[in-house]
């Protein structure tokens, strides 16, 4: 049994960890600004480089002990430090890293800074210090207050935005700002009328009622089966009860008569208006007339 329990805990620790390892593979590089002058503006009141981190994935991610880094040859350059509750991204949201090279002003200031008109290698390493989780390089040619992004979240093609056109300069923001529910235009396309959509929520509703009703059912089988085997256990191992006279309401009714008669108990039903008759006895203390006062003439 022991070993059972052993072998159960060191797959379930497995497990979580393979699950721990899978949900960091959802921090991606976003997008990055090599030289701002007029855009986002850190806690401080500078304009700085920045490089904002995504997580692509539908869970909270808690990203303290990563290490991000521009130089290959060092991974662990700058560990994201420990015990910081913002540090834990919400599920498909974003967080600035400035890269100013100043780390004592706080955990999302990165102990180096990017050079402008050269190319800039940035990565995110895991834990270890050894996985590489993402990784990219910006070109020489990224102007001023032009930033280097993907087509769209944490995924697609890296392209050069400037705030032309729809090319957005987007920090802490979706890189696609979308103003339109895709599905939402799909169902009224297909479904104008919403026949549809009602005999979807109609089905949902039945379906859950079905549900409902067989577990119900399944519920009561299984109490009259324990019951069952409760009288027989009661009674005996070898005696079979008939289902017909396991709850016979003949011996039921013979038992209440009896403990009425014995206990002389009444059941108080709700229909049933009983007048008793209060008696309190007289005390001049409690007297009102004598608590008051004549008016003098």
């Amino acid at each position: 049994m022991k070993k059972n329990l052993l072998i159960l805990f060191i797959a379930l620790l497995g497990f979580s960890t393979a699950a721990f390892a899978q949900s960091r593979n959802g921090l991606k590089i976003n997008e990055v600004m090599v030289s701002n002058e007029t855009n986002a503006i850190d806690e401080f009141g500078e304009r700085v480089a920045w490089i904002e981190l995504f997580n692509s994935t539908h869970a909270p991610l808690e990203i303290s002990s990563v290490y991000i880094t521009n130089d290959k040859n060092n991974p662990t350059k700058y560990p994201v430090p420990l015990f910081d509750v913002n540090t834990k991204i919400p599920k498909r949201q974003h967080v600035i890293f400035w890269a100013d090279g100043k780390p004592s002003r706080g955990t999302f200031h990165l102990n180096f800074t990017l050079k402008a008109g050269e190319e800039n290698w940035i990565g995110v390493y895991d834990a270890d210090g050894k996985t590489l989780i993402d990784e990219v390089t910006i070109p020489a040619n990224l102007g001023i207050d032009e930033s280097y992004a993907r087509s769209e979240d944490g995924k697609g093609e890296w392209e050069i935005r400037n705030d032309v056109g729809e090319k957005y300069i987007t920090p802490s923001s979706n890189n696609v700002i979308r103003d339109i529910n895709d599905k939402i235009e799909m169902f009224k396309t297909k479904d104008s009328h919403g026949f549809a959509m009602t005999l979807m929520a109609m089905g949902v509703v039945f379906s859950a009622l079905i549900v409902l009703c067989l577990c119900f059912l399944l519920i009561s089988k299984i109490g009259s089966a324990v019951a069952r085997r409760n009288k027989r256990e009661s009674i005996g191992n070898g005696v079979e009860i008939p289902g017909a006279l396991a709850d016979s309401g003949e011996e039921i009714a013979a038992i209440v008569m009896a403990l009425h008669e014995h206990l002389d108990t009444h059941d108080k039903e709700s229909m049933v208006l009983t007048i008793n008759k209060v008696r309190r006895s007289y005390s001049p203390w409690s007297s009102k007339i004598y608590g008051l006062r004549r008016m003098p003439k």
